[in-house]
């Protein structure tokens, strides 16, 4: 079904990487999600009137929440895809995030509110009506939900939308939340007793659930969020792929929105290698990762000797250490200045930001291991933090 509408109503379908067609997608999802959510709320609203039940009710405006959710979700995807101006030259996709955090604020008030009403329903309790015709709408309502739970989720993995993939997990909530009522309604028939203020304590409390939630989902993103493993893995394997580079570090990732990422890294190469060469291997990364990737790549060339054999010797000898204290250190820009009287061993580690030792205390052990080696060897260190999951750089 998704497919079929996607087809009908989508032109170029297929060209998800084209931010167009990206932001045709999240219209549509939007339109859909206003009209099925408005549709859900009139039905269920006045079923919730009828037969005198708070948690219908609660329900239902559950359902004109999702509407505005939709509203803000359509307008996101239409601004985001703005052009680069002057005053953001990096694109406005962020604003594809900050709608997804308007919708879970407002999402977690709804809750609040509802959940206040069925306090005032479970304190001071009305006989509500159980009929075929409100089984039905919430049936009918479950179904509804559950496809547009299938709908969102496979348009948000498509287009890679944390905003539409937190919009279907918030149609699966409403699923539950319905099923639920269904549930109570079924207890209240059997035992006589009148659950529809617990009921609709439950529905609050989903929806308040569900907007922190999407709340964490939709502001970690605004907040600058690590990249993925896969996506660091992905690219430390395609530099590495490329002959006459012999390493890299100091990666860094920068989410400016969907399809707007911007990195930058380091790459070793030999410092016997021509200038020009070097220079010619880093250009055609650059432009590989734009055109493959959708990545604004920026690479620092560093120079590294490998045809002086005492530095080489020594620079196993202080990886070597470097194993010893901890399998978390990475060590890169090793050089070595050799003196008559002392000679400068100057290199970078990176370790995680959650590293056992403090930057101070890490430089004390490795200087000291490296004066065990050689009283005259002294250490010129510098300490760098991961900016990436440090799995992906095995």
């Amino acid at each position: 079904m998704t497919d079929f509408l996607v087809r009908l109503f989508i032109k170029n379908y297929q060209d998800v990487e084209n931010h167009a067609v990206r932001e045709q997608y999240g219209k549509f999802a939007g339109i859909v999600g206003i009209a099925t959510n408005v549709l859900l709320f009139c039905i269920k609203i006045l079923a919730g009137i009828a037969f005198h039940s708070v948690a219908i009710v609660a329900d239902a405006v559950n359902n004109l929440s999702d509407s505005a959710s939709s509203v803000v979700t359509l307008v996101g995807f239409k601004l985001s895809a703005k052009p680069a101006d002057k005053e953001h030259p990096y694109g406005h996709a962020r604003i594809e995030y900050i709608s997804g955090l308007i919708v879970s604020l407002v999402i977690l008030l709804l809750g609040f509110q509802l959940a206040q009403s069925s306090l005032e329903k479970i304190l001071h309790p009305e006989d509500s009506e159980i009929s075929l015709l409100a089984v039905v709408v919430l049936v009918v309502s479950v179904l509804l939900k559950l496809w547009q739970f299938v709908f969102y989720r496979t348009i948000g993995r498509r287009i890679a939308s944390t905003t539409l993939e937190a919009t279907a997990a918030d149609s699966r909530n409403d699923v539950f939340s319905t099923i639920a009522i269904l549930a109570g309604m079924a207890v209240t028939k059997l035992t006589g007793y009148n659950l529809d203020g617990w009921m609709g304590m439950v529905v609050a409390i989903l929806i308040v659930i569900g907007g922190v939630h999407l709340i964490m989902e939709t502001s970690n993103p605004l907040l600058g969020s690590a990249p993925t493993e896969e996506l660091v893995q992905s690219i430390y394997e395609k530099i590495l792929s490329y002959d006459g580079v012999l390493g890299l570090h100091d990666l860094t990732v920068h989410n400016y929105g969907p399809g707007r990422c911007f990195a930058s890294v380091h790459c070793e190469v030999p410092a016997e290698q021509d200038i020009l060469v070097s220079h010619d291997i880093i250009d055609n990364i650059e432009r590989d990762f734009l055109r493959d990737m959708n990545i604004h790549l920026v690479i620092h060339l560093d120079p590294v000797v490998t045809d002086d054999a005492r530095t080489t010797k020594l620079k196993e000898q202080v990886m070597h250490l470097l194993e010893e204290l901890s399998e978390q250190i990475s060590m890169h820009d090793f050089r070595v200045v050799w003196g008559t009287t002392h000679t400068n061993v100057i290199f970078d580690v990176c370790v995680p930001f959650d590293f056992q030792w403090s930057d101070s205390e890490l430089i004390q052990r490795i200087s000291q291991g490296i004066s065990r080696l050689d009283p005259t060897y002294f250490t010129v260190l510098t300490v760098d933090h991961d900016y990436v999951p440090h799995l992906a750089k095995k």
